[in-house]
């Protein structure tokens, strides 16, 4: 009994000094995440603004920082007093080096932050390497105040961890509690249990999150998915998402769910001809896919200012949905949204590569029917594998930042590193190219570049007194101008565009073919670098369809998204000039809703990352995560809590990740026999 006394007072005396070092490692490890917290609201408040309740969204910040720290120090602790009983100064540095290593990587995710205005997550793995270079690259890589930044937290870290243990003195009782308490949270899941502040500026709600905490976090479940994510495909659950839920909803008949999960009759009603009037041949369609076009500056009625004047001259010239959606958070979703209404697949349509299954689009449907297609883009069209979804598609142009000739000028490159050619080049670029006097009709798409961040344009000087002037015409105050001033270079780059086009529709009406040709204008998303007031904002984007063959002018309030472009375009097209089309489809919409008076009558998931399917929309209802808003006339929403509406949305939203499940395990969208028919062989 004496031998085994002896020995447990041995252990102790190993382990208490251990549990000390560690919990006084540990504190110094809490100040630190609390300091860098301090640093990125002061940091955000700078580049961006300071949010409105400051006090607040610093509580709910250290909240998650203690949250974050209390989670993994249960097996930190393990760890340590393993190392501390081999050697006592080995696991002291090791511990440290961890800390410093945890510390540089919550800078690097706060300056991500800083830059794009949301949290970094499992989206990094979805990008290919090259992908990564060229984004990092051309947002300026690590500037000068960032290196600065490096090392001051860096020697600061170290210093801390150095200097400080030995003069901190922590009760006995603290350095059992803080495992014991890590460990009670780990089996309890505390976490689950605190519900954030729900700030009315989405910007504040991504600011209080722990950066480093929802990175690791969202990377341990794109490696490791849990049993629960997977259950949400059971056969379990009823009814589909598309069910027709609330009485103006049309439901889909699906031909054959159990291998083709998205196939349905092609029922799209023909909304366009009452407003588009039918000429002797087929129309030339130009779809311009603008970058970060948002709602929130553009046009009349716009929250942030209408910061593009062009384009709300036209859209009164127009049939113009302001409450449009996109389909993505990023620009990767706009072509197999609005090209082929196609569904996401895992991290996204185009992520697949050259695993995409056959599909029809627009692309390969009009050029079945005598079109000839192009695409127009000022950068590299390999990024997000753009190239391979337009081969696969037949396209018969693919003009990128590759096939521009000598005497164009590219975007600036103070770093090295550009998008591409700016958008007045691309839109030169296209006009030179393409014939007005052709016989066959066009199918063209242009994607633009100018409006990425970092926001270089060509002529910034002019553009930048452009902006300030805008500031005067919108009747601004000083403090509301300073506001703006925040991101002159984001709004200088938005009235770029806007000239861009301008001078575009300006050179397109002098052509022989301006008569016979069909405008789509919309956002890829919202640009994100600019705070977002919402959660919907994300999406919230202008569709703008113009052309000389308008009958009436109208404005639409109903929601429609990128899914819907091409089952309305083609079910005019078919109507008015026997386009033939496929009998069964798998367009994702229904077609553009045109009613004048705020509606949804759409289901739909919306895709916020390549990782990050958390959004849907059912009639005038958002869920986001576990979070229900309800949707406003002006597609503003507000936190509401309904337990069965959140279950029915919740619900639907399943039935669709059940179906998209099926793609992503190697199920078909269309038979072969359809996609041989419709998809000729690119000559």
């Amino acid at each position: 009994m004496e031998t085994k006394k002896i020995k447990k007072e041995k252990l102790s005396k190993m382990i208490v000094p251990a549990a000390l070092s560690f919990a006084q490692l540990s504190v110094i490890w809490l100040m630190i995440i609390f300091i860098l917290s301090i640093f990125e609201v002061i940091y955000n408040g700078i580049a961006h603004e300071l949010p409105r309740n400051v006090a607040s969204v610093l509580g709910w910040s250290f909240l998650n920082d203690l949250v974050f720290w209390f989670k993994g120090l249960i097996y930190f602790f393990l760890v340590y007093v393993v190392l501390h009983l081999i050697s006592a100064k080995f696991a002291r540095i090791t511990y440290c080096v961890f800390i410093v290593f945890i510390a540089m990587v919550q800078l690097s995710l706060t300056s991500y932050f800083t830059t794009a205005m949301v949290p970094l997550g499992a989206d990094l793995y979805s990008y290919s390497m090259a992908d990564i270079k060229q984004t990092v690259g051309a947002a300026g890589g690590v500037n000068f105040f960032q290196i600065i930044g490096f090392i001051v937290v860096t020697g600061g870290t170290i210093t801390a961890l150095w200097m400080l243990p030995a003069r901190l003195k922590i009760n006995r009782f603290v350095v059992i509690a803080l495992p014991v308490l890590s460990f009670i949270l780990f089996v309890t899941d505390a976490q689950a249990m605190i519900h954030p502040g729900n700030f009315k500026s989405d910007y504040a709600n991504n600011l209080v999150i722990n950066k480093s905490d929802h990175f690791w976090s969202e990377s341990y479940k794109h490696f490791f998915p849990s049993k629960d994510e997977l259950d949400i495909y059971a056969d379990s659950y009823i009814n589909d998402y598309d069910n027709g839920a609330t009485s103006k909803i049309a439901a889909f008949k699906y031909t054959d769910p159990t291998h083709y999960p998205f196939l349905h009759s092609d029922t799209s009603p023909d909304v366009l001809s009452p407003f588009i009037k039918g000429n002797s041949t087929p129309p030339n369609i130009v779809i311009v896919l603008v970058e970060g076009l948002g709602r929130a500056f553009t046009n009349e009625g716009a929250y942030l200012g209408n910061f593009t004047p062009f384009i709300d001259s036209l859209s009164g010239k127009s049939l113009y949905w302001k409450n449009f959606l996109s389909e993505g958070g990023r620009t990767f979703a706009v072509l197999p949204s609005v090209l082929g209404s196609l569904p996401f697949a895992k991290n996204g349509f185009l992520a697949l590569g050259d695993n995409m299954p056959s599909h029809v689009s627009l692309l390969s449907l009009l050029k079945y029917n005598g079109y000839h297609t192009s695409f127009y883009y000022g950068g590299d069209a390999g990024f997000d594998n753009m190239s391979t979804f337009l081969n696969k598609n037949s396209i018969d142009e693919l003009n990128d930042g590759k096939s521009f000739p000598a005497g164009y000028t590219k975007l600036p490159a103070p770093n090295g590193f550009s998008w591409g050619y700016n958008d007045k080049e691309l839109f030169r670029h296209y006009l030179v190219t393409r014939d007005e006097k052709a016989t066959a009709p066009q199918l063209s798409v242009v994607l633009t570049v100018s409006t990425h961040s970092p926001f270089a344009i060509n002529e910034e000087d002019k553009y930048l007194a452009r902006f300030e002037k805008r500031l005067t015409e919108l009747g601004y105050d000083e403090a509301k101008k300073n506001e703006c001033r925040n991101y002159k270079l984001q709004y200088a780059s938005i009235l770029y565009l806007d000239d861009a086009l301008r001078g575009f529709f300006n050179a397109y009406s002098k052509r022989a073919d301006y008569n016979n040709t069909i405008f789509l204008i919309t956002g890829d998303h919202r640009m994100p670098e600019i705070p977002m007031s919402d959660k919907i904002d994300r999406y919230h984007v202008p569709l703008i369809i113009y052309s000389p063959m308008l009958k009436r002018t109208a404005q639409m309030s109903s929601v429609s998204t990128h899914f819907d472009i091409s089952p309305s375009l083609m079910s005019y097209l078919q109507h008015n000039y026997k386009i033939k089309g496929p009998s069964l489809v798998s367009w994702m919409g229904q077609g553009l809703d045109t009613n004048r008076n705020f509606e949804n009558i759409h289901n739909y998931p919306l895709l916020q990352t390549k990782t990050d399917m958390i959004d849907f929309i059912m009639g005038e209802y958002h869920l986001n995560g576990d979070n229900l808003f309800k949707l406003n006339a002006e597609l503003g929403e507000d936190p509401i809590q309904d337990e069965g509406k959140a279950s029915q949305l919740k619900n639907a939203f399943d039935q669709f990740k059940k179906k998209n499940e099926q793609i992503v395990t190697g199920n078909w969208i269309i038979p072969d026999s359809i996609h041989q028919h419709y998809n000729p062989v690119k000559h």
